[in-house]
């Protein structure tokens, strides 16, 4: 079924609040099958508000509203849905009720104006609001729907899971299942041409592919009448993407690889250290947002300095003078270095320059080199990676190591283990 997601509030085209209600929507829907055609945002307007469900509902057969349902003179979202679907606004007492229980359990006296929140559609299903006073309703016309829920997220979210959620899976005839598969390694334009027969020749499932900074995303769906049909479609697909370019996959359920690489490092018991130069500290810090990683994650050290990289990590003075602070060598030796000092199964380290300043013509601003020493058979192994960003960015060019650093940690492990 068509469906369009229509939000009502003149702060949300003021920019003044981040509109999360479509995003959270829009997964939802296609998750059960509905697809999704439109992004609507209105102010609180009653002629255009009514003028767009007009618009809306000559493509679409369902609408999904948030917002508008307050207790002020501005929220119009019932009276102009009235308008536009042939009906009329009653008091509902049920409603009345709770609303005036609402403020009695919380202590406060409830204005006059939020009795208004107790009118709704004569023919609408009413959609109870068990965390705040405006209550949503269903209501249909010719054929046509509109769902209307309350603009604060967390009242419109639980109302969505525990009411909504339940008529539209009733309603829905098909279910659609997707998968992510995340990359590192590969651009976007070579990862569409890796994959370019497969998606010249959808149907379904359906290839798509994205780009994240330093990533590549590739959506798999199937919509089919089960879900285990459309699982299985999709299973089977990704299989021959795995076969195209499976050597840059880290994950094939939208795992973040800070995620995949801390849960391998978890399952196999294998500890790490990191020394940072100009990340600054951007992977220790990554890496313990991950519950429980304090039981393989033994120290990170930034060593920012060439002193620092001396003192701390055994780095030669004469590797320095010679090839530079941020060089293979440097990296090499700082993570050859930390390895010494510290033991740990992995140990990687990064140097470069990160700018907007300090890049020379022969080493220009998002130069980086990522070293790392790990075990294979009780006996350390020392590798060094070049990333050239090409970037004056200094905060993407931090960004773009720190993944690096972790791609190198995570090829590094499937190697141990």
């Amino acid at each position: 079924m068509k469906t369009a997601i229509l939000s009502v509030g003149t702060e949300i085209l003021f920019g003044q609040i981040v509109n999360t209600n479509t995003t959270y929507l829009s997964q939802e829907l296609q998750n059960l099958g509905y697809d999704v055609m439109y992004h609507y945002t209105v102010g609180d307007n009653p002629h255009r508000l009514k003028e767009i469900i007009g618009h809306i509902f000559q493509e679409c057969d369902i609408i999904l509203t948030t917002g508008g349902l307050g207790p002020t003179q501005d929220d119009l979202t019932k009276e102009m849905v009235c308008e536009a679907m042939n009906d009329v606004l009653v008091e509902n007492k049920d409603e009345l009720a709770k609303i005036e229980l609402y403020f009695k359990q919380t202590g406060r006296t409830m204005p006059p104006n939020n009795i208004k929140q107790a009118y709704l559609p004569s023919r609408a299903a009413v959609l109870e609001n068990d965390n705040g006073t405006a209550p949503g309703f269903i209501l249909e016309d010719n054929g046509k729907t509109i769902i209307c829920m309350p603009g604060p997220p967390n009242e419109m979210k639980r109302m969505f899971e525990r009411k909504v959620r339940p008529i539209l899976e009733e309603r829905s005839d098909a279910s659609l299942y997707y998968r992510i598969v995340r990359t590192t390694g590969i651009g976007e334009s070579q990862l569409e041409t890796d994959l370019l027969d497969l998606i010249d020749g959808q149907t379904d499932p359906t290839l798509a592919t994205y780009a994240k900074d330093g990533e590549a995303l590739v959506r798999i769906a199937s919509k089919r009448k089960t879900k285990e049909e459309a699982v299985a479609a999709v299973d089977a697909m990704l299989e021959k993407v795995k076969a195209r370019i499976g050597q840059y996959i880290y994950s094939c359920d939208d795992s973040p690889l800070t995620d995949v690489v801390a849960n391998k490092l978890l399952t196999h018991n294998i500890s790490i250290s990191c020394a940072e130069s100009c990340t600054g500290g951007l992977f220790a810090a990554a890496l313990t947002e991950y519950p429980g990683i304090s039981a393989v994650f033994d120290r990170g050290l930034v060593t920012y300095s060439n002193r620092a990289k001396v003192d701390e990590l055994g780095v030669s003075e004469e590797t320095l003078l010679r090839f530079g602070a941020v060089s293979h060598e440097t990296a090499s030796e700082m993570a050859a270095g930390l390895a010494q000092k510290t033991g740990s199964d992995i140990c990687v380290s990064v140097t470069g320059i990160a700018g907007p300043d300090g890049g020379t013509e022969e080493k220009p601003v998002g130069l980086v080199y990522i070293g790392i020493s790990y075990k294979v058979g009780g006996i350390y192994r020392t590798e060094t990676t070049e990333l050239s960003t090409k970037r004056p960015d200094r905060d993407k060019n931090r960004k773009r190591s720190l993944l690096a650093m972790f791609d190198c940690v995570n090829r590094a492990i499937d190697k141990m283990i």
